[in-house]
């Protein structure tokens, strides 16, 4: 099992309310601020620690014991310039690593600047997802990476099935290698699979590379 992590989520809107569920429900210790009371109501039984205060001071920051967190994640929706000034006091504090959710292009390259290891787009990234499972119906999950890679969850196309790994020679037709495989019918999971593995039409296969070339793979 992974090791309990310590996370703080400022921001108790839609996106800061599922992310500190989610993560108090996969066995983590989570802190979640807000400054309005209904908010920290609502989530007291979803997260360790909720707490009703302004985040926008450093010193209120540094008494929560911000820097002891694995990871800080700002939610502030709207209210851009709160944001950059949590994730500015967030980085003088020493957290190592900081996740803001922006609501701008422009907005994402001050947070960078200012200190976030990490940008948030929900909506963007959403969109993403939508747009690209549509677009490929085998596809499951679609994660962005860096620049234009991603790592993609898929069911095998049809002329994928009864065929081998070095058979389909994915990594020189199309720049694409499965990392992983999943057997949905036994439930395992191999990671990095042999050349000789036969593919199934019950395995889900695990593919990295660049987003196109990864489309191009699975339409054949």
């Amino acid at each position: 099992m992974s090791r309990k992590k310590k996370f703080c989520v400022i921001g108790l809107g839609n996106f800061g309310f599922h992310v500190a569920s989610e993560l108090h429900a996969q066995g983590h210790e989570v802190m979640a601020i807000d400054p309005v009371k209904e908010k920290v109501q609502a989530v007291k039984d979803v997260c360790s620690y909720a707490i009703l205060g302004d985040a926008a001071s450093k010193e209120f920051l540094a008494a929560q014991g911000v820097c002891e967190m694995d990871a800080v994640i700002v939610a502030t929706g709207e209210h851009s310039h709160l944001s950059t000034l949590m994730t500015l006091y967030l980085k003088e504090l020493k957290v190592p690593h900081i996740l803001v959710k922006a609501i701008s292009e422009d907005h994402g390259r001050i947070l960078e600047k200012v200190g976030a290891t990490q940008v948030i787009y929900p909506e963007k990234d959403m969109a993403r997802r939508i747009a690209h499972s549509l677009s490929s119906p085998n596809l499951f999950e679609f994660i962005p990476l860096a620049e234009d890679y991603s790592l993609s969850e898929t069911a095998p196309p049809r002329n994928f099935i009864g065929k081998t790994l070095v058979e389909l020679n994915l990594r020189q037709r199309f720049h694409v290698t499965v990392i992983a495989i999943k057997d949905v019918l036994s439930d395992t999971f191999t990671v990095a699979p042999p050349p000789t593995h036969l593919i199934k039409d019950s395995d889900i296969l695990v593919l990295i590379g660049k987003t196109e070339d990864v489309k191009k793979t699975l339409q054949g």
